[in-house]
């Protein structure tokens, strides 16, 4: 009996063991099987061709959750140089597309509004009187996991907890013309239009877990990632002082970022705001500022 041809190009003399018909039947079966990468014993292929690699998105489309920088002001280039007077920053360099940092996964976002009545008790009386005091947008809180597979995403995770770390310190020392400054103020955008739409925050609050039972991968922020990295070198302890390769960064594979972020609204930016076009939805996003 000949052999019959799989899907693939490949030919098996499998319809040897199993006549007519049927010999033919499974054949086809099996010429599928390898067609999807499976083997003869169904197990999975070795290798995936698939990578995960960041994309950036459109304005229209993009409704991830996002840290950012105002866009286009001077903090950009104080943040990721390419001024005319500075050059490029290679730390916070793969932040630089977003002008600031991108949740990978969509993160657990807690929102808080308060109405503040007070009471006005009056003498020999059951019940009091409430008169409204104020409205308030507490604090949000911000819970979300970073994993890391290569080290592409160990760069972004270095890049993202630095600038975490710098936008809660104030501008400070030496010849830096915007010393004396408070930390930025930055803007929070997810979930569309009607969510959060540059709403304008301060970052009061964070922490990152450094687990010890995750593996960590290692990376360097400078141009071309961490390709040039010997790692044979680097775990030779006789060139550990003179390896160049130490200047490397090691990320979590996975880890939880937990942000404190206040809304802050400017005295000139509250004169702007009128219910009747905040009821309407109109006010969300009027003149870059994201009332919620």
């Amino acid at each position: 009996m000949t052999t019959q041809p799989f899907d693939n190009g490949e030919t098996s003399s499998f319809g040897q063991l199993v006549g007519g018909i049927g010999g033919d039947i499974y054949n086809r079966t099996l010429g599928r099987l390898f067609g999807a990468g499976l083997t003869r014993g169904a197990e999975g292929a070795d290798k995936l061709n698939a990578s995960a690699r960041w994309n950036s998105r459109s304005n229209q489309t993009d409704w991830r959750v996002k840290l950012t920088l105002p866009a286009n002001g001077l903090l950009t280039e104080e943040f990721f140089g390419g001024g005319s007077n500075t050059s490029s920053n290679q730390l916070l360099q793969p932040l630089k597309a977003f002008n600031g940092i991108v949740f990978p996964l969509t993160p657990s976002i807690i929102i808080n509004h308060t109405a503040a009545y007070n009471a006005l008790a009056n003498t020999h009386s059951n019940y009091p009187f409430y008169a409204y005091g104020h409205s308030e947008v507490s604090a949000i809180n911000v819970i979300g996991s970073f994993p890391v597979q290569n080290s592409e995403d160990a760069r972004h995770w270095v890049a993202t907890l630095h600038f975490l770390r710098a936008v809660t310190k104030m501008f400070f020392g030496g010849g830096d013309a915007l010393r004396g400054n408070p930390p930025p103020v930055l803007q929070l955008n997810g979930y569309g239009t009607h969510v959060f739409s540059n709403v304008p925050v301060v970052v009061t609050n964070f922490t990152v877990d450094l687990r010890d039972s995750v593996d960590y991968i290692s990376t360097q922020q400078s141009a071309g990632g961490s390709s040039g990295i010997n790692l044979e070198a680097l775990y030779n302890d006789r060139n550990i002082v003179t390896n160049p390769d130490r200047n490397s960064t090691w990320a979590p594979t996975d880890s939880q970022f937990n942000l404190t972020l206040q809304p802050i609204y400017s005295r000139d930016s509250v004169k702007k705001f009128s219910m009747r076009e905040f009821v309407t939805g109109n006010l969300i996003n009027k003149e870059g500022i994201g009332f919620i």
